[in-house]
C-alpha cells in the first residue's frame, strides 16, 4: 500500500473544499439532534452506516477500475436529494482540480471531459487514489473517514464542542470505519447494481431545507 499517498489524499487539508460542508451537522444542530459529543457520536454512526457505506462504495469501485461514467449514474440515483447532488458534484469538480494537479491521469483527465460541471465527488475520490496507487479498500477508507470527520469538525465550530472529546469521539468509531470499508471493498467484485444503497431520508430532508436558509455558516 502506497501509504503516503493514502495520509495525503485523507487530509482535511487537501484543497478539496471538503472544509466548507458540515456534512448535515448544521441542520441537526439547529434542531437540536446534537447538542453534545454523544448526539454527535450517534449522528456519525448512523451517517456512516447509511451515506458513508453507499459513498465508500462507489469510490472503492472507481478505485477497482469499474466504469466511473456509470458509476456516476448510480450516485445519482442514490442521491434522492437535489441539493445534495449538487454538493457532490460541486466538490467533485474541486477535488478533480486538486487530484489532476497532484496525480495527474488519463482516467481523471477523461472523467473531467465527460463531466466538465463535475462527477458525484466518490467517484472522483476512487478514481484518485486508483491515480496516486491505492487500492479499493483505501479508497472505501478515505470516504469513511470524511463521513465522520467532516460533521465532527463543523460540530467543534458550531456548538464549540471540546476538539479533545470530539477527537474520542473519532477514535472510538475507528473499529466501524474499518468494518464499513472492508463491506465498502468486498462490493465492488459484484458489480455496480450490486453495490451497497443504504439511504438517509433525514439527511435528505435536512438537505433541502438547509440549502434555503439565507444565512448558514456550511455551504451544506
Amino acid at each position: 500500500m502506497n501509504r503516503a499517498a493514502l495520509l495525503v489524499l485523507a487530509d482535511g487539508r487537501f484543497p478539496a473544499g471538503g472544509h466548507a460542508h458540515s456534512g448535515g451537522a448544521e441542520p441537526a444542530v439547529e434542531a437540536g439532534r446534537i447538542r453534545d459529543v454523544e448526539d454527535l457520536a450517534a449522528f456519525c454512526r448512523g451517517r456512516l452506516h447509511t451515506t458513508g457505506l453507499t459513498s465508500a462504495a462507489l469510490a472503492a469501485a472507481a478505485a477497482h477500475g469499474l466504469d466511473p461514467l456509470a458509476l456516476d449514474e448510480a450516485a445519482d440515483v442514490r442521491t434522492p436529494s437535489p441539493a445534495l447532488r449538487a454538493v457532490a458534484r460541486k466538490l467533485g469538480r474541486q477535488l478533480m482540480r486538486a487530484a489532476r494537479a497532484t496525480w495527474p491521469s488519463p482516467e481523471l483527465a477523461a472523467l473531467a471531459e465527460a463531466r466538465p460541471r463535475g462527477a458525484h465527488q466518490p467517484v472522483v475520490l476512487g478514481l484518485t487514489a486508483r491515480a496516486a496507487g491505492l487500492g479499493p479498500e483505501d479508497a472505501a477508507h478515505c470516504v469513511a473517514y470524511e463521513t465522520v470527520s467532516g460533521p465532527a469538525t463543523a460540530a467543534v465550530r458550531l456548538l464549540s464542542l471540546n476538539p479533545f472529546e470530539v477527537t474520542a469521539v473519532l477514535a472510538r468509531l475507528a473499529p466501524e470505519l474499518d468494518r464499513v470499508a472492508e463491506q465498502a471493498a468486498a462490493a465492488v467484485h459484484h458489480g455496480i447494481d450490486a453495490l451497497p444503497a443504504a439511504s438517509a431520508p433525514l439527511l435528505d430532508i435536512t438537505a433541502e431545507a438547509h440549502a434555503a436558509w439565507p444565512v448558514r455558516l456550511f455551504a451544506s
